[in-house]
């Protein structure tokens, strides 16, 4: 059986909503365990267990969210030279283009030497005021729809031995 891991931060809910989708998607794949960690409680063993990961963040001021930062910085030499080659895509809750977030996803993942599976999913909130940066969000079923449908892409990659 194969394991794909979702890690993901969400101080509002948008991320969680859209790493949950992903998740729904690739629990119908046969042969693949998801396992769903907010970023707090996933750390290197987490990630040396997967075959495939999936790591959903906010953009916070053009970066990603600290704590999944922190996930990165807990993981990143425990890691180092030991999972090479596995598959891996992103997912960022944007209020505006999300890009600052994948670069540093990227970078961090090339460091590792994963391979992108799929190009990074953004999901623009359009939050530009401090009151709607903080309001708790909600992604419509469109955007949901291309988390669940990228969670099963990448369940279905690694179940066929494609990743």
């Amino acid at each position: 059986m194969k394991t794909l891991l979702i890690v993901w931060q969400s101080m509002t809910g948008g991320t969680r909503q859209m790493a949950q989708a992903a998740a729904d998607g690739a629990a119908d794949e046969a042969g693949v365990q998801v396992r769903l960690l907010a970023a707090l409680q996933a750390g290197p063993e987490d990630l040396l267990g997967a075959d495939g990961c999936l790591f959903a963040t906010p953009e916070n001021l053009a970066s990603m969210a600290g704590l999944m930062k922190d996930f990165f910085d807990r993981c990143y030499y425990p890691a180092l030279g030991r999972i090479e080659g596995r598959p891996y895509a992103a997912m960022v809750c944007a209020g505006s283009d999300g890009q600052g977030a994948v670069r540093q996803i990227e970078r961090i993942c090339a460091g590792w030497r994963l391979k992108a599976a799929a190009p990074a999913l953004i999901v623009c909130t359009h939050a530009q005021t401090p009151e709607a940066i903080l309001a708790p969000k909600t992604i419509g079923p469109a955007d949901l729809a291309r988390c669940r449908d990228l969670g099963a892409a990448l369940a279905a990659g690694l179940a066929l031995g494609i990743f």
